[in-house]
């Protein structure tokens, strides 16, 4: 099975995952008005569990290339990716004007780490669909626990 991937770069699951960080980024910078996210977490092993796997499916989502992979394109999947990020910026903005409810947590959870997938769906490169998916339920579990 590895013998279809080679060791590469993907600029472009590099920018999904910029692109998804920027409002973290922003949140790191600047406290929403009712901030509950930087709260202690309740989930901490989930939380370490989904942080290992969270970095291993990034670096596989930009550093393995399947070989046999078309060029990019706005596939179904590539439009899905993008509805998920626009979704995710939504709850980010929700959140900073003040709406803190189980829907924007959602938001905030489900939508970018389907984004990923969809993305490394697209892309063939199932290697990272693994770790990815680890991630997510972490993501859920944590976001669940911790905020609904």
């Amino acid at each position: 099975m590895l013998k279809k991937y080679s060791f590469g770069f993907d600029f472009l699951g590099l920018s999904l995952f910029v692109l998804v960080m920027i409002p973290n980024f922003i949140w790191f910078a600047v406290p929403a008005p009712n901030d509950i996210l930087r709260t202690d977490s309740l989930t901490p092993i989930i939380d370490v569990i989904g942080s290992i796997s969270q970095v291993i499916f990034i670096a596989a989502m930009c550093m393995l290339v399947k070989k046999d992979v078309e060029k990019i394109r706005f596939s179904k999947l590539i439009i899905a990716a993008l509805i998920m990020v626009v979704l995710y910026f939504t709850g980010w903005i929700l959140y900073y004007c003040d709406f803190v409810n189980s829907a924007v947590i959602i938001l905030l959870t489900i939508p970018p780490c389907t984004a990923f997938i969809l993305y490394t769906v697209d892309r063939k490169n199932f290697i990272a669909v693994i770790p990815g998916v680890i991630f997510t339920i972490c993501h859920i579990i944590y976001g669940a626990v911790n905020f609904i």
